[in-house]
């Protein structure tokens, strides 16, 4: 069998990395040395600026190289917005793929791009380090190294974050009652429906591990008329859940920390919340997590746990760019593996539903106030920051749709030595 080359004469830089696309390359493409390819009819095109971005692209072939480039200014995008590019997304995810080059075709691109470019430039300066130099930090999912993870993403500005998320200041997927809610109105909704699913009453105590900003606690206090407590690694996010909480009057019924859920003394907790924390915990941890939580509750007591998920049951390691720019050792698993961990551990599994289409919605929304507030974004956290996010949020998005990523609530009850769980003949929430 022969197979064509595709780089045996490429026209220019633009030309020799058209030809790594599998499928073609449905937009336009154009670098410094004047060289052109793809769709020439194309909105959207891209532009390499300099030397220095081609070496990343070779250097770190795939999303990584592309990011570094990207973040650092060398590609310049025309046709989207920097803080949404998510129209780029869907081409680069649905219509083209990057191939491997054959050992010829290789020698013959480095020929025409130059041997010099195999240098890797220095990586942009907010780049998390590669999980093999994160041992200093740690072990995998040592408190230390889960700190220093938490510290690289949610300590960027709570003021960036109350751009790009709203009055809400809610970091984790919305559930939208109609598809013309508002990205608030959907917030509120979800924090409602995690209350109704845990059965909160008056009187009752919850923890909510991984509170963010104290919107859960805030929520559950405010309606329901809990006590309750939050516990986050966010030294930022602690501070200002907790300013929340006295500017709202609940600092008699409700406590923002920070603190490591490891380290949560109390118990006899009627219900617990865990709305995206089990991506960071690991999955090797799960055993532990979950016995945790576990005898944290009274016998009766509910557990919610709302997080990311796969569409298969394998452990998935985060990507390249996810892995070093936005969330350092993540892992992801299906609905299939946490449930069958919870039901391990004792719990009794009651229901489950997967809102992957309300993440998609919901990055949407994230993404269009990032366009929205782009200036005073950049200008509070620098423009590497926000090109960052513009891609995270884009990407997230497009993979929500596609069914790369869903997210899932499991809800869980601690049965009584009995049996009995106190759960109504059909769920009241969705009434």
């Amino acid at each position: 069998m022969t197979i064509r080359s595709t780089l045996l004469a490429p026209t220019g830089i633009a030309g020799a990395l058209a030809g790594l696309f599998e499928h073609g390359m449905p937009f336009r493409l154009t670098a410094y040395d004047g060289s052109a390819a793809g769709d020439v009819d194309s909105a959207i095109r891209v532009h390499l600026v300099r030397e220095r971005g081609l070496a990343y692209i070779l250097t770190a072939p795939g999303d990584l190289g592309m990011a570094r480039a990207y973040v650092m200014g060398d590609l310049e995008l025309e046709g989207v917005h920097p803080g949404d590019p998510y129209d780029l997304l869907v081409l680069a995810m649905s219509r083209f793929t990057l191939r491997m080059p054959s050992p010829v075709e290789l020698v013959q691109l480095l020929r025409a791009l130059g041997i010099s470019h195999l240098l890797p430039p220095p990586v942009p300066a907010l780049e998390h380090a590669p999980r093999w130099r994160r041992l200093v930090d740690g072990a995998m999912h040592s408190k230390a190294r889960d700190a220093e993870a938490i510290h690289h993403h949610y300590d960027v500005s709570n003021r960036f974050y109350e751009l790009v998320l709203g009055p809400s200041m809610t970091y984790t997927c919305a559930c939208y009652p109609t598809a013309d809610a508002t990205l608030e109105e959907a917030q509120a909704f979800k924090y409602d429906l995690v209350c109704r699913k845990l059965g909160l009453r008056p009187g009752m105590r919850l923890l909510d591990v991984g509170c963010g900003w104290g919107g859960m606690v805030r929520h559950a206090v405010t309606h329901y008329g809990v006590t309750a407590i939050g516990v986050t690694l966010s030294r930022e996010q602690a501070t200002w859940g907790q300013e929340a909480v006295k500017a709202d009057g609940l600092d008699d019924r409700a406590e923002i920390r920070h603190q490591d859920y490891r380290d949560v003394a109390e118990g006899e907790f009627d219900a617990i919340s865990s709305i995206g924390l089990t991506e960071h915990i690991g999955v090797r941890n799960y055993p532990s997590y979950f016995g945790f939580l576990r005898d944290k509750l009274v016998p009766g007591g509910r557990l919610l746990n709302h997080c990311i998920t796969r569409p298969d049951n394998r452990l998935t390691r985060t990507g390249a760019f996810i892995d070093r720019y936005v969330f350092p050792d993540g892992e992801l698993t299906g609905s299939g593996k946490i449930i069958t961990e919870i039901q391990d551990c004792g719990l009794e599994v009651r229901h489950e539903e997967n809102l992957r289409e309300h993440y998609a919605m919901t990055c949407r929304a994230w993404a269009r106030n990032l366009a929205a507030h782009w200036d005073e974004c950049v200008a509070e956290a620098g423009e590497q920051t926000a090109r960052v996010w513009g891609l995270y949020l884009a990407g997230c998005s497009r993979g929500f749709e596609i069914n790369d990523i869903q997210l899932h609530q499991v809800l869980a009850v601690k049965p009584r030595e009995d049996g009995s769980v106190d759960f109504p003949l059909r769920p009241d929430w969705l009434s």
